[in-house]
């Protein structure tokens, strides 16, 4: 019975060994010259002026969640193409509702402004 996990086991230390010796590697081969710009918490080229738990604007998580319902959209498309032989006249019809639905929501969206950044 070990002998069937014995594969597994191969695959998970293989994995493993991909992971941690690049990383190993790097430690041990890169340079190391630390300095106080690099050591600092902000690489960025100045300085922290605000506090990071700064509130941000509404408008950035409704693109984003627009930008997740708009790209989601694709994860249907491609299965939905592979299969359109097998699946005809309703399935056209299945996905052209779907996508009605979604540029109906998309002018939704833009006609009340979401979409425009001042």
């Amino acid at each position: 019975m070990l002998q069937e996990y014995l594969p597994v086991l191969i695959f998970v230390l293989v994995g493993i060994a991909v992971g941690v010796v690049p990383l190993a590697m790097g430690a041990m081969l890169g340079p190391h010259r630390p300095d106080p710009e690099k050591l600092s918490p902000y690489e960025c080229g100045f300085e922290a002026f605000e506090d990071s738990r700064m509130r941000f604007d509404v408008r950035y998580y409704l693109v984003a969640i627009l930008f997740i319902i708009f790209d989601l959209e694709i994860a249907f498309l491609f299965p939905w193409a592979v299969v359109l032989q097998k699946i005809g006249m309703f399935g056209f019809l299945a996905m052209m509702v779907f996508l009605g639905v979604l540029v109906i929501g998309f002018l939704y969206e833009w006609r009340k402004g979401a979409l425009e950044w001042e």
